[in-house]
């Protein structure tokens, strides 16, 4: 195996010695290079001996370390991404509407951005090369996908003949002490109740590799025809969810000293329960995935707003947010009002787009925030979550852009206001009272 260099810069050692863009490295210290884990992994050694195979047919070996070789690959991975081999039943790709980007249709299932990017593979497109290569370069934590740990129901559900059998996977990774974090993606009626007992037990019986459960409730979109039935949650089927999850959770607490699995923020939402305090979290290793995203936004703001000493501020501005944490931004606004003076106006954004099923900040698209505000007087600025801009980290031809293409500038120019945006809670009050 080998990857193709695209650029070697000036200056480099690589560059003195007559790499090219073209030639291919095949081998760092005698391994094989297949991507971008085989490159920084032996790459980290220090001075290491790099083998390339040169356009014109030449072999070279040259020794350099990762400060001064100036390697440069055509993709970050050195290597096409892995595509989903899954047809699952509660796929959201598989709910989106038509005409949008290309980029958002792709299915990822990549090992290599489960370590790299913290994305959840569900271990059906791996290859005995990628889990050897786990285990021996000890690449932890994993983020697996699992839903359920009875084989013939995971079959069914991720329409995949090999799903039930990838299960076994777990347990190897788990028996070379490799560290994981799961989640359920749960549809009721289908894989909670019985089936969310089995699979928590089978997993906690992992621990300490199996590292968290999260439990995580389908989300269905309005673009639904011609796929398999699901029922949304609602207040009963969401409170015998955290039921379940709590018997389990306070036994595990007594038995590792952690809860090990959580239920995502909307299960508490559409349950209509009092969100847990931060303690509940046990450090939120699951936060990414929705599990404490709201009590640590919560406590953050809070923190900040007993902190934060500003002079009261003669300001109006309005937040825009989704349906679901609006009540607890709205709550936080109010004690931003009573101990600034500031005037901060919350709105709710109805996600027509999608569907009213869909109640998350970070799939709002700019149209549905443009229809809802236009006729609004915006105040001084206009706040945003930045989970709405989609690909701001990583795709720069998509930065600045929500999901249905509008960009930031488009909406400032559309509601004639300015849109700061914002991530977490301490940095929303900063920006309510204007503090860069």
């Amino acid at each position: 195996m080998s990857v193709k260099i695209s650029n070697v810069k000036r200056f480099s050692k690589c560059r003195f010695f007559g790499i090219k863009p073209g030639d291919l490295l095949e081998k760092i210290d005698g391994y094989e290079v297949m991507d971008v884990l085989d490159y920084d992994f032996y790459m980290a050694d220090g001075d290491v001996t790099l083998e390339f195979l040169c356009a014109d047919g030449k072999r070279k070996s040259i020794k350099a370390n990762g400060k001064n070789c100036g390697l440069e690959f055509e993709t970050y991975l050195m290597d096409k991404q892995q595509h989903c081999k899954n047809k699952c039943i509660f796929c959201f790709i598989d709910q989106l509407p038509k005409g949008l980007r290309e980029s958002l249709y792709f299915k990822d299932d990549d090992s290599r951005l489960s370590f790299l990017f913290g994305n959840y593979i569900t271990l059906t497109n791996i290859t005995e090369h990628e889990i050897e290569r786990i285990i021996s370069m000890r690449i932890s934590p994993i983020n697996i996908s699992v839903h359920t740990m009875n084989p013939e129901l995971r079959v069914q559900m991720m329409k995949n003949k090999n799903a039930g059998k990838s299960l076994e996977i777990i347990k190897r990774l788990a028996d070379a002490g490799i560290g994981m974090n799961t989640q359920l993606v749960l549809c009721p009626g289908i894989n909670d109740g019985y089936e969310l007992r089995r699979s928590i037990e089978e997993l906690s019986a992992l621990y300490p590799s199996v590292q968290s459960i999260a439990a995580v409730p389908v989300g269905l979109t309005k673009f639904r025809e011609g796929l398999s039935e699901i029922e949304p949650y609602n207040s009963k089927t969401a409170g015998e969810v955290i039921d379940i999850i709590e018997e389990y959770s306070s036994r595990f607490r007594e038995k590792y000293g952690v809860g090990l699995v959580y239920p995502a923020d909307e299960f508490f939402i559409k349950a209509g329960r009092e969100l847990p305090d931060a303690d509940y979290y046990d450090g939120y290793p699951q936060i990414a995935n929705g599990v404490g995203l709201v009590r640590s936004f919560c406590d953050e703001f809070e923190c900040e707003l007993e902190q934060n000493n500003s002079t009261p501020v003669n300001k109006f501005v309005t937040l825009a947010t989704g349906t679901d944490v609006y009540p607890y931004i709205s709550a936080l606004c109010k004690k931003a009002e009573q101990k600034y003076g500031v005037k901060v106006q919350v709105k709710r954004i109805i996600n027509n787009f999608f569907g009213e099923t869909v109640t998350v900040s970070g799939l709002i698209t700019g149209g549905d925030i443009y229809e809802q505000l236009k006729n609004t007087e915006l105040g001084d600025c206009l706040l945003l979550p930045y989970s709405m801009i989609s690909d701001y980290t990583t795709h720069t031809e998509h930065k600045n852009k929500f999901l249905d293409d509008m960009t930031v500038e488009e909406l400032e120019t559309a509601l004639n206001t300015k849109i700061v945006l914002n991530s977490g809670g301490a940095e929303l009050l900063q920006k309510i009272l204007g503090v860069e």
